[in-house]
């Protein structure tokens, strides 16, 4: 029970981010302030992580009576080219982060994440190109909930497709690629090492990519020393330190399936937030929309988990 709360505190966590920029945004600062103060605040805490992990590791090494030494890939022992391929693989959740958080100046926080969560089937899409094979039905029947889900949830039938903004629409589903991107890219980038020593080179490529994209004037300026901090300081802890580590922690336990419909808690949470605290309204429609998009993240796990319980049964009959 604790690994499935892990995974789904850690998914909620990301649910919170919106309504933070927003109320960012209303203090006055902008797109590269938000970004970098949050990326700034993961860097300094997944570096901290890694080297108490290391920190840790060495000890038990140190104090082991039997005197044998356990193999253990950690950030010190990675080649730079290990590196660089993680840096790499961080990019994608930079730019997820600065096409999102961007969209959020254009049109509501419970539309953004909306389209935001148009990963799950452009995932789906971006892997059958890849590997030039067709999705099945159950797929297709997903993907179908989906797009229903999405249409309700957006407000699109009740408002008319008219009525959003054209930019922010196309800022949320190009986050929504580039999440999608994220997800391929960072399960392949040196999988054999601690998510925790992955994470920390991973959020250092991303953060170099938005000093690049946007010079950290804010930590010379003195905004730093302002709201930006505590701004910024919640953006690193519930968007770039607790989801990584909490996963780290439940996944391998529950399964990467399980963990993808726990992962969709992100979704009401964002827009619970978007309603009560940033006051916009979320009509009983759009709720059920929400509930169909849920229903459509969860619905290929639990057809395979129905199917495989079906075989167990029948092999243990026959």
């Amino acid at each position: 029970m604790k690994y499935i709360l892990s995974v789904f505190l850690g998914a909620a966590s990301y649910g919170i981010l919106s309504t933070i920029v927003v109320l960012a945004y209303g203090s006055g600062y902008n797109l590269g302030e938000v970004v970098g103060s949050q990326l700034l605040t993961g860097f300094v805490l997944a570096w901290g992580l890694a080297f108490v992990m290391k920190w840790r590791e060495k000890r038990s090494k140190a104090t082991a009576s039997d005197g044998s030494k356990k193999t253990v890939t950690g950030f010190v022992s990675l080649t730079w080219k290990q590196r660089l391929l993680l840096m790499a693989a961080g990019t994608p959740t930079a730019i997820t982060g600065l096409l999102y958080y961007q969209s959020l100046r254009y049109i509501p926080a419970s539309l953004a994440i909306i389209l935001l969560f148009q990963f799950t089937w452009i995932g789906v899409l971006i892997q059958s190109l890849s590997q030039r094979k067709r999705p099945n039905g159950i797929m297709f029947f997903t993907i179908a909930i989906l797009f229903g889900g999405t249409m309700l949830a957006a407000g699109i039938i009740e408002q008319g497709a008219g009525k959003f903004n054209v930019m922010g629409v196309v800022l949320g589903l190009l986050s929504a690629v580039s999440y999608s991107l994220f997800i391929l890219f960072s399960g392949k980038a040196v999988p054999s090492v601690h998510p925790a020593y992955r994470s920390v080179w991973m959020i250092t490529g991303g953060l170099i990519l938005v000093f690049i994209l946007f010079p950290p004037t804010f930590l010379f300026n003195g905004l730093i020393w302002g709201d930006l901090m505590l701004y910024g300081f919640l953006l690193g802890m519930f968007g770039a330190f607790i989801p990584p580590v909490l996963f780290a922690v439940g996944v391998p336990h529950i399964g990467e399936g399980m963990a993808g419909i726990l992962g969709a808690s992100e979704l009401p949470v964002a827009v619970l937030l978007s309603s009560f605290v940033l006051n916009e309204h979320v009509s009983a429609l759009q709720w059920m929309g929400v509930i169909i998009v849920l229903i459509g993240i969860a619905l290929p796990e639990l057809l395979k988990r129905k199917k495989m319980s079906v075989r167990n049964d029948t092999g243990i009959s026959a």
